[in-house]
């Protein structure tokens, strides 16, 4: 056989007794890792104290949540959210990071080939090893460069050569193996905070999107006011000129109707970041969204039911907590790769190669060299680094079980603060409701009084001012409580399901 022809018999028996040894590659040190069951409640949906409008009910989440507002605008934004958000596209890089790293670490379970040719000119020195035999200086027979010792003349020579070399290091003890698993679990980790990235993007379109429209809603408000105001002012200057009230009148509602009037500078600047802010999250220039966005429209309604889905799939739906748990698994896997130091390493090498002075020769059967068998290595004293690495990536697993229990109780309480959150916006935004409609009642009174000469022009200006600060309330709690909604979808982990699916990562 070629192969005894090239290793021969006892270097073959080596070889083929070690490769025996490879059976054992099915031990594989430390703890497996089970992906944690974390305790549930029964129902995110609690009995709550009064009924609202929109009430959190115990049905299928659906991941394109934004969908609920029958907002086609804000669709369109979120569709988009993926494929031009910045941070999203940065996650989506620190993937391909992660993979070419797991890439690197899975080579170690392969051997290494390598090739490797060279041509060396050479002249021995007389002052070297060769002076211990006597050598001497050259002789003219012999060439200006030789080197002669005792009737020995070395001429300069040239040594051609190539060939390959090959290693490879059993992973007896699964080292590899569980390097492999932590790598894998740190990519799994890396899509998981990419697909966090994306809910956080997510959410933010929404909740700004939210925001921009109550700005424009309390603009509106504010140029409602403006009209009522003015009206104010054409009453006091016309019954100041037909001699039934004083200047005074008409210096206050000057005064009302400027105030008014300045408000709205501001609101529009508020409009403006606010379409800058979507512009940004959007990966566009300020102002790019200014044409789809500055046409004022409603805040967006919140549904009569929000279904919330089950307690029992949050741990499969919340990015961050599918990432802790990958990082968890990461920590697990480092252990056994700890414990395998503490056992024998156990690597084949080889190298073939074909040598010889003359170029010409270099194909010739004769020049040929080779060299295989196996090579060991057993730790015997290393000042105490492998318990102490054991020790240290124990430690780690076990803040890594804290922080993922962290997690998982931190969402809990996410979502029970939303929920709480939007069932008293809510109540809130009833309760303005009614106070705004009574406001416009006692201004319409005060108004209709002080045609009559009932009643001074101080209680009209207090009744407009009542008036607007209350409908700006209710217009800042109506976009509190769609903005209220989003934050318990983001609670609520979901949105990337259709973009990047579990499947498809």
């Amino acid at each position: 056989m070629v192969l005894q022809r090239l290793l021969g018999n006892s270097a073959l028996t080596m070889a083929v007794m070690v490769l025996g040894c490879m059976e054992l590659t099915g031990c594989t040190m430390g703890p497996n890792f089970k992906t944690p069951a974390p305790p549930a409640p029964a129902s995110f949906v609690a009995t709550a104290a009064a009924p609202v409008a929109s009430a959190a009910v115990d049905r299928d989440f659906d991941p394109a949540w934004w969908n609920v507002f029958n907002d086609p605008e804000l669709s369109s934004l979120e569709s988009r959210v993926a494929s031009a958000n910045l941070d999203v596209a940065s996650a989506t890089i620190r993937i391909a990071e992660s993979r070419s790293q797991q890439s690197i670490v899975s080579s170690a379970a392969l051997p290494s080939v390598n090739a490797d040719a060279s041509g060396t000119a050479e002249r021995v020195s007389k002052e070297g090893v060769f002076s211990l035999f006597g050598g001497g200086a050259s002789s003219n027979t012999s060439g200006a460069n030789a080197v002669s010792s005792k009737g020995i003349s070395l001429q300069p020579f040239s040594v051609y050569q190539y060939g390959f070399d090959a290693s490879w290091e059993l992973d007896l003890w699964g080292k590899v193996k569980r390097a492999g698993e932590a790598a894998a679990a740190n990519t799994a980790s890396a899509e998981d905070a990419r697909r966090g990235a994306l809910v956080s993007a997510l959410a933010e379109v929404a909740r700004d999107y939210v925001s921009l429209r109550g700005v424009q809603t309390e603009i509106s408000i504010a140029r409602q006011n403006l009209a009522v105001a003015q009206q104010s002012l054409q009453l006091t200057t016309d019954r100041t000129n037909n001699g039934l009230t004083s200047q005074l009148d008409v210096e206050q509602a000057t005064a009302a109707l400027d105030d008014v009037q300045a408000q709205i500078p501001s609101l529009e600047d508020q409009q403006s970041q606010m379409i800058n802010r979507l512009s940004f999250l959007l990966g566009e220039t300020p102002g790019a969204l200014a044409p789809e966005l500055a046409q004022a429209q409603p805040v967006p309604p919140v549904p009569p039911r929000v279904p919330v889905g089950l307690p029992s799939e949050l741990a499969q739906r919340r990015p961050d907590i599918r990432q802790a748990a990958e990082e968890l698994h990461a920590a697990t896997a480092e252990i056994g790769m700890a414990k395998a130091d503490f056992y024998p390493a156990i690597s084949l090498t080889g190298s073939f190669d074909m040598q010889a002075l003359q170029l010409q020769n270099l194909g010739m059967w004769g020049a040929r060299t080779f060299a295989a068998g196996p090579a060991l290595s057993l730790p015997i004293f290393e000042g105490g680094k492998l318990r102490a690495t054991l020790q240290l990536r124990q430690a780690q697993q076990q803040e890594s079980a804290i922080a993922y229990q962290r997690v998982v109780l931190s969402a809990w309480h996410e979502i029970d603060d939303a929920l709480s959150a939007y069932r008293a916006e809510q109540q809130r935004r009833d309760q303005l409701v009614g106070a705004a409609d009574a406001q416009q009642k006692s201004l319409d009174l005060a108004r209709d009084r002080y045609k009559q000469g009932l009643s001074d022009f101080l209680d009209v200006l207090d009744a407009q001012r009542a008036l607007l600060a209350t409908q700006q309330e209710l217009a800042a709690s109506t976009s509190n409580v769609s903005g209220d909604l989003v934050g318990l979808y983001k609670a609520l982990g979901g949105g990337w399901e259709t973009s990047y699916p579990a499947k498809r990562s």
